[in-house]
């Protein structure tokens, strides 16, 4: 499908938000993730079904000063 993955267009083989985070190579608690502007909580990711075209934010913490 494809998704709108932090402001870029992308084609990912994925039907759950979780799926889409593995096949991105993303793991840790530590993510913050929305999906077309809601909040999804990582307890809800595997059961979250994504849809084509869907804007997708992954936002993970910076180090640094």
């Amino acid at each position: 499908m494809t998704f709108i993955i932090n402001g870029e267009e992308q084609e990912v083989a994925a039907t759950t938000l979780a799926d889409l985070l593995l096949a991105l190579d993303y793991e840790g608690g530590w993510l913050a993730t929305a999906v077309n502007g809601e909040l999804v909580h990582r307890e809800d990711r595997a059961d979250f079904r994504l849809g084509e075209r869907d804007r997708i934010e992954i936002l993970s913490p910076m180090q640094g000063g």
